[in-house]
């Protein structure tokens, strides 16, 4: 079954606790007398470490942070693994393509979904032996190209068509034909889809989005059930440098206990846009997957799409999605070739559903 916005899942056999109750409270640790919630940023390139290596448990920043391990805690508790923070969500990615594949390896990626990882394995994977077959982001079409791949990139629902598969049957069909899978579950997050537990091998996130939702961090992290797997994804992490800031996990930290309810208010205008949208009678396609907080839809042409932002007042047009302000932008601007020349990705924030809906409206018949 496909995952649902509403009501928020029982909790699982193993952790008591719902997963608002975990966003709240995960990784805080323990209560320390006149000690802040969540303890501030450390600031460290190196620590005192006298002695061996193996007698501290920090060393130098490159290689680990009070703050990194507090977030991936938490970030390990929504996801049902182990968590590796990164720099960004490309970073994360990237970590996770270049540790799992080598020369005469096959990699099946979506050509519908986050171009950046279809962009990095044919600019920089194929250039040293790897494989790459493009698939479109169907079950049938996933399960079919598995055979003799290494690894299968999922993204459901894809960004930005928002097309969304049997999750569960596709890992397990993909992982019989021999491949590892990866799961980006950037828009659904941990609260509407838990890929790990439906089998996944990893999961991979982009944090700039729903998880940290203030549209002013960029960061990533990929969670696993296998420990040697996650490690070597922490190695790969420290060789090539790719961690983040003290004071920006400290922010993603900070923000991720909001997550429940910014997204469920984001899905409350989502809806609200949705049902409008579906209502006209002057839109040729309108997209939902029925959770999150993004819509789409196509207005016909790149001149009437490039019209219609520009006659949006409460809307900003920006790029990215899971933010507290609703944004939109004709995705096609990029030239990738995913959607069509007047495909409008909507991202829905926190106003009022009611002036969201209005905004739209007006811009709409302001078009017509």
């Amino acid at each position: 079954m496909r995952p649902q916005a509403d009501p928020e899942p029982p909790p699982t056999h193993d952790d008591l606790r719902g997963l608002a109750t975990r966003v709240v409270t995960a990784g805080i640790g323990a209560p320390v007398q006149g000690e802040p919630f969540l303890r501030g940023p450390v600031f460290a390139a190196p620590y005192h470490a006298a002695g061996d290596v193996e007698d501290t448990p920090h060393l130098y920043g490159r290689m680990s942070n009070p703050g990194f391990e507090r977030y991936e805690q938490a970030l390990a508790a929504l996801d049902g693994g182990r968590s590796v923070v990164f720099a960004s969500g490309m970073a994360a990615a990237t970590g996770v393509l270049q540790t799992l594949l080598g020369p005469g390896d096959l990699l099946v990626a979506p050509n519908d979904g986050y171009p950046g990882v279809l962009q990095y394995a044919r600019e920089h994977l194929a250039t040293r032996g790897v494989g790459v077959r493009t698939v479109p982001t169907t079950d049938e079409a996933i399960r079919r190209a598995a055979k003799g791949a290494a690894l299968v990139w999922i993204e459901t629902p894809a960004n930005p068509g928002l097309q969304v598969i049997e999750l569960g049957a596709t890992i397990a069909a993909c992982q019989e034909a021999g491949a590892k899978v990866v799961v980006d579950n950037t828009l659904a997050t941990p609260l509407r889809q838990r890929p790990l537990d439906l089998g996944a091998d990893l999961v991979v996130s982009s944090d700039s989005k729903h998880l940290t939702g203030h549209s002013d961090l960029i960061l990533g992290h990929v969670s696993g059930l296998d420990t040697d797997l996650v490690e070597q994804l922490r190695r790969w992490r420290t060789l090539a440098g790719a961690v983040p800031g003290p004071f920006e996990i400290w922010l993603a930290h900070r923000s991720l206990g909001t997550l429940d309810v910014r997204l469920r208010r984001q899905e409350a205008v989502a809806v609200a846009v949705h049902g409008a949208l579906s209502a006209r009678d002057d839109l040729e396609d309108v997209r939902y997957p029925g959770f999150s907080s993004v819509v789409g839809f196509d207005v016909g042409s790149m001149a009437r799409a490039k019209r219609l932002l520009a006659a949006l007042e409460l809307v900003a047009e920006a790029t990215s999605f899971g933010g507290l302000h609703s944004t939109a932008e004709r995705r096609d601007r990029f030239g990738d070739g995913q959607v069509g020349p007047g495909y409008i990705r909507f991202s829905a924030g926190l106003e009022t559903p009611a002036d969201v809906v209005a905004d739209l409206e007006r811009a709409l018949d302001a078009i017509s």
